[in-house]
C-alpha cells in the first residue's frame, strides 16, 4: 500500500466532509464547485502555507511535525483514531527489506488458555485477522461450517474479514451486517496505516477490493476507528438470536496478536442460547469419538493445544509458499487499536 497516495486520498476525503460554513468560513462564490474545504481554506484554518499543505497532501513533505498535523486534524475535526491514522500516513517508517515470512502460530500458553475456556467462545487473531486458534465454542459460534482444525494450517487458515465479505454463511451470522462491515473496514484501515509495508496485508485489501464491491465502496470512504470492545448481535443457525459482549485483549510482545472473547449477560436468553450451543457442541464432539477439549489426548488430535510451535503435520516455513499452495492473502474484525488491554 503506497502511503503517499493513501495520505492524499485520506486528506481529500476528509476535506470534502467539512463545509466552509461549519468551519466558520464564508463561501463567497455562489457557483462554488466543491462542497467541502479547498486546500487554501484548510491551510488557513490550520495556520500553514498553502504551498506546504499542498506538498503534504501530495506526499512530498515527509517531516511534518506533531503540531502541524494536530492543527490539520483540528481543522478537519478528526477523531483521536483518525488523528493517529493521519500521523501514521504522514510519517511512515523507513522501508526495510522484510524478513523471510514464516507461518504464525498461537503460542503454547495462549492455546492452553483457550482450551481451558470451555464456557466462553474465544479465538486468537493476528493483526491481519487470520485465525491462529480458537476453542471449540469459538469455532461453533463463528464458523461451525468450516474445519475446526483450519487455523492449524496456514494454507487454509480462515480470515475473519475475508469471511465477512466473501462467505455467505458467515455474513448471515450478523443481524446488522452493514455495521459489522463498517467496523471491520475502519479497523483494517487503522492497521494498514500502522503497517504500510506489510505485503500480506496489502494483498488482503487487494483481493477484497477486487472481489467485493461493498468492501471497495467502504474502503474508498476511508473510515478509521478502533474496536476494542462492544456488543455484537448474532443470528446463529443452531441456537437463534444472541446479544454477546466482546473484548479484544492484546497479547504482549508487539506482534499484534490478540485474544477475542465473547460473553452474555447473566440470566438472559442470550446466556441460555450460548449454554445450549456449548452443550450441543460438546455432544457432537462425543458423538464423533472426541473428549472434552481440555482432556483430549494429543494422539487423537491433529494439533495438540499444549505443544509449542506448529502442528507436526504443518509445512516447514516457506515450504507452502515455494510449492504454491498458499492462496494469495489478497483474498481483518476488530483489529488491535492503540492498544487494547494487555492479556495478563
Amino acid at each position: 500500500m503506497g502511503t503517499t497516495s493513501e495520505l492524499g486520498d485520506f486528506l481529500r476525503n476528509r476535506r470534502g466532509e467539512v463545509r466552509p460554513q461549519d468551519a466558520g468560513l464564508t463561501a463567497h462564490s455562489p457557483r462554488r464547485r466543491v462542497t467541502g474545504l479547498r486546500r487554501e481554506e484548510l491551510a488557513l484554518l490550520a495556520g500553514v502555507s498553502v504551498t506546504y499543505y499542498t506538498r503534504l497532501e501530495q506526499g512530498r513533505a515527509s517531516s511534518a511535525s506533531d503540531s502541524v498535523l494536530d492543527a490539520i486534524a483540528r481543522a478537519l475535526r478528526l477523531t483521536d483514531d483518525e488523528t493517529a491514522h493521519l500521523k501514521d500516513l504522514a510519517r511512515p517508517g523507513p522501508v526495510r527489506q522484510p524478513p523471510a515470512e514464516r507461518p504464525e502460530y498461537a503460542d503454547r500458553s495462549v492455546r492452553q488458555l483457550l482450551a481451558a475456556m470451555t464456557e466462553v467462545p474465544a479465538l486468537v487473531l493476528d493483526r491481519r485477522n487470520d485465525v491462529l486458534a480458537w476453542n471449540r465454542l469459538g469455532h461453533a459460534l463463528l464458523a461451525g461450517h468450516l474445519d475446526r482444525h483450519g487455523p492449524d494450517r496456514p494454507d487454509v487458515r480462515p480470515n475473519l474479514t475475508r469471511l465477512l465479505f466473501l462467505d455467505d454463511r458467515f455474513r448471515t451470522l450478523y443481524a446488522d451486517w452493514s455495521e459489522e462491515a463498517r467496523r471491520a473496514v475502519a479497523s483494517l484501515r487503522l492497521t494498514a496505516g500502522r503497517h504500510p509495508h506489510d505485503r500480506r496485508l496489502a494483498e488482503l485489501v487487494g483481493q477484497l477490493v477486487i472481489q467485493s464491491r461493498e468492501f471497495a465502496s467502504l474502503w474508498a470512504r476511508h473510515p478509521v476507528s478502533t474496536c476494542t470492545s462492544g456488543v455484537k448481535h448474532f443470528r446463529h443457525p443452531r441456537v437463534g438470536a444472541m446479544e454477546l459482549s466482546f473484548e479484544n485483549l492484546l497479547i504482549p510482545g508487539g506482534s499484534g496478536r490478540r485474544v477475542i472473547a465473547y460473553s452474555a449477560e447473566p440470566r438472559t436468553p442470550s446466556e441460555a442460547a450460548l449454554r445450549l450451543l456449548g452443550g450441543s457442541t460438546a455432544e457432537r464432539a462425543k458423538d464423533r469419538g472426541g473428549e472434552p477439549e481440555r482432556h483430549r489426548p494429543a494422539s487423537q488430535s491433529r494439533y495438540d493445544p499444549f505443544s509449542s510451535g506448529p502442528p507436526s503435520d504443518a509445512p516447514e516455513a516457506g515450504e507452502a509458499e515455494r510449492s504454491g499452495t498458499v492462496p494469495s492473502v489478497l483474498s481483518s474484525f476488530c483489529t488491535p487499536p492503540s492498544p487494547p488491554r494487555p492479556l495478563r
